[in-house]
């Protein structure tokens, strides 16, 4: 009898783990990834992709969840036609063979029941390495207008191009790129 008891709760401690799990889509009307680089040491340039899409799963009570983010590398935008077609080449995203970047992550951290970091993976350039992402400001609500559950936060990571296989222009055009990701994401 002690044995059902045990298996019972267990069963019970699970489903009330999946009932608190919520799925969200990222809403790629409001989440644009944006980078910055220095530039010959005098300036900080910036560039945004303007598509990106994703699912999130939160699950506040249990304090995790996981992330998957891509990016279509062909929507860069640098302001500039010919630097954005320079920045699709070979010489930096080389997009015609590596259309996407990706972030995974499975590790979400939490500080009560906000999320305020995330371990995960991250994929450019045909290359997959570590990356860790801060989060401020996450927060969910109503939205007023479309009368869903919506969260959004600020992400920002640093990361080494040349450990993606970006090299071009080295040391001119800096090594390290500052990321920036305003998110909204709907819940399912």
């Amino acid at each position: 009898m002690k044995f059902v008891a045990t298996v019972l709760g267990a069963g019970v401690a699970l489903c009330g783990s999946l009932v608190s799990a919520q799925n969200y889509s990222i809403d790629s009307r409001h989440t644009y990834p944006v980078f910055e680089v220095k530039h010959l040491g005098i300036s900080t340039q910036r560039g945004r992709f303007n598509s990106a899409a994703g699912k999130i799963m939160l699950d506040r009570a249990g304090k995790k969840g996981s992330v998957e983010l891509t990016i279509d590398v062909n929507s860069i935008d640098m302001g500039i036609a010919k630097w954005d077609e320079h920045m699709k080449s070979e010489d930096f995203f080389n997009a015609a063979k590596f259309p996407t970047i990706a972030f995974k992550s499975s590790n979400l951290k939490f500080d009560g029941d906000k999320v305020v970091g995330a371990e995960g993976e991250l994929t450019m350039h045909g290359v997959t390495k570590p990356v860790s992402l801060s989060v401020a400001g996450f927060n969910c609500t109503m939205h007023p207008m479309v009368k869903k559950e919506v969260c959004g936060a600020d992400i920002t990571a640093s990361i080494k191009r040349s450990q993606f296989g970006m090299e071009y222009g080295l040391p001119g055009i800096g090594d390290e790129i500052k990321i920036s990701v305003p998110v909204e994401a709907f819940k399912e």
